[in-house]
């Protein structure tokens, strides 16, 4: 059995998958669903770009029952083009499917559904106007970021919300570029900002910032500013030695108080749901020919078990 980078230990904590979350994000990321899971919105979740599962850990625990959750990476199969390619095998050249299905199901009894190949087998995987929020994280090139984004659009239910990776990185102008350009001339309403990531509707974004700017005024551990641009209200936030949401150890952590330590939720959200023991179907699409398979995946499994 291998988890994250080739050890042998699997990880006990949500901090010891590797990645790239920050705890501003995971707090917004709970918010964010859980101030829908409190208004009643029903809707699936989507992932593209995984990487070694650290925020789609955290998105899992927020998958309500009747709701369906699909991420999407290459892992270890073909780039769709040369730059892709190149990359993958830069950045994510140790990522491979089984890695982040191990250390997935070291927290959830069951896998979401799997896409394994480039982000433009979305559309045709996940039905219109099916989805209350959409994370992307996969390529920083701009062509993609680009489809990445309509991809996002047409996928959200009304009042949906896109969160865009790496929007603002200096090695990631192709993310900036296909983001602000979402933004001035594609619809799409930016909501707030954290260090990492731009979080937007096609919305009207108004009701969602009243109750953001509700739940962090007075907080000593967030720093918030409300800029103007280009018609667009933006609120900013910044992390001030904020601490993560409570997150449930993995099945694997030695002790207890795996998960202690951690901040409560912000004010206007509701707890995170239980997942109930449904099983779910993780499904592979292999280029170039797609092609399914069913995976079962039983509660308490050995994640090693392929």
């Amino acid at each position: 059995m291998t988890f994250a980078h080739g050890t042998t230990r699997p990880p006990g904590r949500l901090d010891d998958v590797p990645g790239w979350f920050p705890v501003l994000d995971q707090t917004l990321f709970d918010w964010f669903l859980g101030h829908q899971e409190s208004a009643g919105v029903r809707g699936d979740l989507l992932e593209v770009g995984v990487y070694m599962g650290k925020s789609a850990i955290f998105l899992g625990r927020h998958l309500q029952d009747g709701e369906r959750y699909t991420v999407c990476d290459l892992f270890e199969g073909s780039a769709p083009d040369d730059a892709n390619r190149a990359e993958s095998t830069k950045s994510y050249g140790a990522l491979t499917r089984q890695t982040f299905e191990e250390n997935y199901l070291s927290f959830h009894d069951a896998l979401p559904r799997v896409l394994q190949g480039p982000s433009s087998v979305v559309p045709a995987e996940v039905a219109p106007r099916s989805c209350r929020f959409v994370h992307i994280d996969a390529s920083h090139l701009y062509e993609h970021v680009y489809d990445d984004i309509g991809a996002a659009r047409d996928a959200l239910l009304p009042g949906g919300v896109v969160v865009l990776d790496d929007f603002r990185s200096e090695h990631t102008p192709g993310v900036s570029v296909a983001a602000w350009e979402a933004v001035l001339t594609r619809g799409l309403r930016p909501i707030c900002l954290s260090t990492q990531k731009l979080y937007g509707t096609w919305d009207d974004p108004g009701p969602a910032q009243e109750e953001l700017l509700t739940a962090v005024r007075g907080r000593a551990d967030c720093h918030l500013s409300v800029q103007q641009a280009a018609g667009h209200r933006i609120i900013r936030l910044k992390s001030k030695g904020m601490r993560a949401p409570a997150f449930p150890p993995s099945r694997y952590a030695s002790g207890t108080g795996a998960a202690t330590d951690r901040a409560p939720s912000w004010p206007g959200r509701a707890a995170a749901p239980r997942r109930g023991r449904t099983r779910r179907i993780a499904a592979d699409l292999l280029p170039p020919v797609l092609t399914r398979a069913i995976r079962g995946a039983r509660p308490g499994r050995d994640p090693g078990a392929r």
